[in-house]
């Protein structure tokens, strides 16, 4: 069986499609988003985190660690030499809980295994598996193996996908995905370019792709202060919505900085800074104005 990165196999997940699901989270992607919330799954590679909040200092992974990556500071901070870290696991063995190891290889017939603990949740409430990231189709070899054995196994399935990917293998994946859960990041090409580093051309043509398909999505839209969180942009993606067969409803992500203390275990600069949760009556306006150009539900995801 094929194998690929996992970071995370999350249960009971009830916001990445119908019903109850386990979200299998895959890493790697090939867009550079500014807000994103899991940075550590940008990557491909298996990747180290550390919270040195949780740290006691007891020293075990300077103990532990071949590489001798891990070090204390005279202040006792504790930090990590990422040239000489080769992310092996080795230090999180013994480690109270600061250390974590982001991202395991695993073959489609574990994941599958551990999906299927959860079958009778499925088949309860409507629920499923939902593939995500990162982007899962960085990783479609592997990504579309497990649509296949879920289908095997009569699983719900969904996708959750920045849309960039060859038209090629997006139609090798249609027959396999019950919903496609389709990011809208930003309306202007050259604004798309800028925040996540490519275009979005492809990803609205691929988009119309699938409602020539006959396919079934759910927009997903991330809406960030000082990015896309213009008037121009919530109508346009109101407006997407009502010209296209196969949306079923509009999803709003505002902007929270979960993404901040990651990027701090990964010892990578945050690029937003201090900016905060979008306060409820700013999430009220966003939705308002988007369903005010469709007749598709709009809601917070």
């Amino acid at each position: 069986m094929k194998k690929g990165t996992v970071f995370n196999i999350q249960k009971f997940c009830i916001n990445d499609g119908p019903g109850i699901r386990t979200t299998v989270f895959l890493k790697g992607c090939m867009l550079n988003c500014a807000w994103c919330h899991n940075p550590e799954s940008k990557s491909s590679r298996p990747q180290i985190m550390l919270y040195t909040s949780k740290c006691i200092g007891c020293g075990e992974c300077v103990k532990t660690c071949k590489q001798g990556a891990h070090s204390f500071l005279k202040s006792g901070e504790h930090i990590i030499d990422r040239a000489s870290c080769i992310a092996c696991g080795e230090c999180v063995y013994n480690c109270v809980g600061a250390i974590e190891l982001c991202g395991e290889e695993k073959s489609v017939g574990e994941v599958i295994a551990e999906v299927l603990k959860d079958s009778s949740f499925y088949k309860n409430s409507g629920g499923g598996m939902t593939l995500s990231g990162g982007e899962p189709f960085m990783q479609h070899e592997f990504s579309l193996e497990l649509l296949k054995e879920a289908k095997e196994n009569r699983l719900h399935t969904c996708i959750e996908t920045c849309g960039y990917v060859s038209k090629d293998i997006l139609e090798r994946f249609v027959p396999y995905v019950d919903i496609f859960l389709w990011d809208i990041k930003e309306s202007d090409e050259d604004r798309h370019m800028e925040y996540t580093g490519v275009s979005n051309r492809q990803i609205l043509d691929n988009l119309h792709y699938l409602d020539e398909c006959g396919a079934s999505v759910i927009l997903r839209c991330p809406i960030i202060p000082g990015y896309n969180y213009r008037d121009e942009h919530l109508c346009f993606i109101g407006e997407l919505a009502e010209s296209l067969g196969c949306v079923m409803r509009v999803e709003v992500e505002p902007y929270h900085p979960m993404g901040a203390s990651k990027s701090e275990a990964l010892g990578v600069e945050y690029p937003l800074g201090d900016l905060g949760f979008v306060e409820k009556e700013e999430t009220d306006r966003i939705i308002a104005l988007i369903a005010s150009k469709t007749k598709k539900t709009v809601k917070k995801a």
